[in-house]
């Protein structure tokens, strides 16, 4: 099968919600014609595509399409991925956690990919959002440990004056290749991206307090067009099925 076939044949099954058998479709390939060809489709395929596939991560099993993934394919797949509404972000954590703590992988390259696309700031605060107290801690004194509230928060140009000071957690005390060594990535080695990152986290923050649900705060930022997770995962519908920008790589 030629690449644009099975470029077809894959987002023909994620349209119709049978992500495992376009999984299969794309292991296939590299079990038949090698990494190289995968890497050629991956490179065709649009993100809403990529996404589809690398959001239904299992860590029970290895998957060769999260192995081979490049970090600006997989960045350009993490900032739609709030198409799918998942307030959960269950599917974003895994995979996130699963590509950019990959053996092979440099975390950084993953992280920087992502900030350098427009939403990338905001997908990473997503990521970060049950978590929001104790990364608020973080990036006042250098802990995990949740602070009291008192209605004060450092400063954006407080945060910059010290985004260069020496850790008070090392990274080997939490490298758990989950949120906590991600946020220690991006504070100590990313930190304009972490400060970019938390004013977006601090904004969701607010309007959680206001009582804004996810929709209402998302209107106040983007309305792009957005799925029901429950359709998406009985297979009614995926952004693959729906109107979009991007352009088909067929």
């Amino acid at each position: 099968m030629n690449h644009l076939a099975l470029i077809e044949k894959t987002q023909t099954l994620i349209a119709a919600g049978d992500i495992v058998g376009a999984e299969s479709a794309l292991v296939e390939l590299a079990d038949t014609e090698g990494d190289s060809a995968l890497m050629v489709v991956l490179d065709l395929l649009p993100a809403k595509d990529i996404l589809a596939v690398i959001r239904e991560y299992d860590n029970s099993k290895e998957s060769i399409v999260n192995l081979l993934v490049t970090p600006e394919q997989f960045a350009r797949a993490v900032v739609i991925e709030k198409q799918y509404k998942d307030l959960t972000r269950t599917h974003l954590r895994g995979m996130m956690n699963a590509i950019i703590f990959r053996e092979d992988a440099d975390p950084l390259e993953f992280l920087t990919a992502i900030g350098d696309l427009e939403g990338g700031s905001e997908a990473l605060a997503d990521y970060f959002t049950e978590k929001w107290d104790r990364i608020e801690a973080f990036a006042c004194n250098g802990t995990f440990d949740a602070m009291k509230d008192t209605g004060e928060l450092r400063s954006k140009a407080d945060l910059q004056a010290v985004a260069y000071e020496k850790p008070r957690v090392e990274q080997d005390e939490i490298s758990d290749h989950d949120w906590m060594e991600l946020a220690w990535l991006l504070r100590y080695e990313i930190p304009d991206l972490f400060i970019e990152m938390l004013t977006v986290l601090r904004a969701k923050a607010r309007a959680h307090d206001l009582g804004l649900d996810e929709e209402e705060d998302d209107e106040m930022q983007d309305d792009d067009g957005k799925v029901e997770t429950g359709d998406t995962d009985r297979g009614r519908a995926t952004p693959a099925a729906r109107e979009s920008d991007e352009e088909s790589a067929i």
